[in-house]
């Protein structure tokens, strides 16, 4: 900072962006962000390539497996893009359980039709495995349409396998 300039007040400091967050499952909706991540605009969207779209921690959720992202050099995953802030990564960190270890932070190669960015996303700390609920796999279906994914996309996860739990 030069010497004469004044410091800047923390909230500006708060809000700077702290970089791409590339978000994948129910987080894909661009309305459930607004809820989590309310001073982060969407930026892009595009595929992580060498990942896929997988579940693991069957024993850590009331219905099913939790939704989390595996390398795969064959496979991609869909994802929406935000300029993430200081005080949004923290909320989404509570929210995704990083805390707890839950999930874990890891950097990522976005394709956009704007060429490659480098990002972070969640990926589950826990074993690969087990099967979501269909309920799950609406809500992970519903998200990749509102967050512009192709509709072939949203529609093989719709047919994924399920364990046939209906939550109460």
């Amino acid at each position: 900072m030069h010497p004469s300039s004044p410091p800047l007040p923390r909230a500006a400091t708060t809000l700077r962006s702290m970089g791409l967050h590339a978000a994948y499952g129910s987080n894909v909706d661009p309305a459930r962000m607004a809820d989590r991540a309310p001073h982060s605009p969407l930026f892009d969207s595009g595929w992580m390539q060498g990942w896929r779209l997988t579940f693991g921690g069957e024993g850590l959720s009331f219905d099913g497996a939790l939704v989390t992202v595996a390398e795969d050099p064959g496979s991609e995953v869909f994802v929406t893009l935000y300029e993430i802030n200081a005080a949004d990564e923290r909320g989404l960190d509570e929210w995704e359980g990083l805390g707890i270890g839950l999930y874990r932070k890891v950097k990522v190669r976005v394709a956009t039709l704007e060429g490659e960015r480098v990002a972070w996303a969640y990926v589950l700390d826990d074993y690969e495995g087990g099967l979501p609920s269909p309920a799950y796999l609406e809500t992970l279906a519903a998200a990749a349409e509102a967050g512009g994914a192709p509709s072939d996309y949203a529609a093989a996860l719709r047919s994924r396998p399920h364990n046939g739990s209906v939550a109460d």
